[in-house]
Formats: C-alpha cells, sequence, structure tokens
C-alpha cells in the first residue's frame, strides 16, 4: 500500500521500523462461533512466531484506553526507553485470539469504529510518525 510505503520513509529517519504481516484466516462461507475462534487461534499462533520473548507487545483494538496523539507520543518514548523491540499487532476482522492479548504489554485503540487492518496501518504508521514528531519537538499538524 501506497500510504505504508510513504510513512515507513518518513519514520526511517527516526529509527527502524517495518512491516511484518502473516496471512489472512478466512472465515467459511456460514462459519459457526467454533469456527471463527479456530480462526483466530491460527492467526494468533502465526502472529506470536513473529514476537520475540522480551518485546514490548501493543495489541491494537477497541476495548482499550484511546490517547490523543501527545500521549501516544509519550507513552511511545517511554516504551522505547528501555532497549525492547517495540511490537504492534493488529488483528484480522475477527479480532484478536485470547493467547495474542494475553502476551499484550499494553493495548492500545485508535476509535470504537473497526478499520479493516490494511486502512488500520496506515492509520497507526502515521500517528507513529506524528509521535516522533512531536517527541523531536518538530511541528506537527493538530
Amino acid at each position: 500500500m501506497e500510504g505504508c510505503a510513504e510513512y515507513l520513509k518518513r519514520l526511517s529517519r527516526y529509527g527502524k521500523y517495518e512491516i511484518i504481516a502473516v496471512d489472512d484466516v478466512r472465515d467459511p462461507q456460514k462459519p459457526s462461533l467454533a469456527l471463527i475462534r479456530q480462526g483466530m487461534e491460527k492467526e494468533g499462533q502465526a502472529l506470536l512466531k513473529h514476537i520475540r520473548p522480551d518485546d514490548r507487545v501493543v495489541c491494537l483494538c477497541i476495548q482499550a484506553p484511546a490517547p490523543d496523539s501527545e500521549q501516544l507520543a509519550q507513552w511511545t518514548g517511554a516504551w522505547s526507553m528501555d532497549g525492547h523491540r517495540v511490537v504492534f499487532v493488529i488483528g484480522g476482522s475477527n479480532g484478536l485470539s485470547d493467547e495474542v492479548l494475553r502476551r499484550a504489554d499494553h493495548r492500545l485503540s485508535f476509535s470504537n469504529l473497526t478499520y479493516p487492518h490494511g486502512l488500520m496501518r496506515v492509520i497507526l504508521l502515521e500517528q507513529l510518525y506524528r509521535a516522533e514528531r512531536i517527541r523531536s519537538g518538530e511541528k506537527y499538524h493538530k
């Protein structure tokens, strides 16, 4: 997606940022709750394979605090101070598995609305770029 590439380019001056995506687990035509959960668990296992034991994990989910841009800048600044890699996790259309949520060190919401995960990547990267600018004392658009 062009938006992701643009923000990754902008973020490169502040540090290393990358996107690691796992394959979507598609729901069957008429999924039962059990099949949906099974798909979420499969997707969760794929996500957890990319998370190291010492990573700081931030899961994006609706049931979480929704900071403003300045708060997010404070949080990301604090998270980056301990030397651990910070990993933001965006779930698929059914959300994140319980196992992934248990692994989270923090939960973060951008809205009560549901976004396609491709669009959420761009929103997250834009907000991380904004947070970097705020932390660097640079001008940013309010």
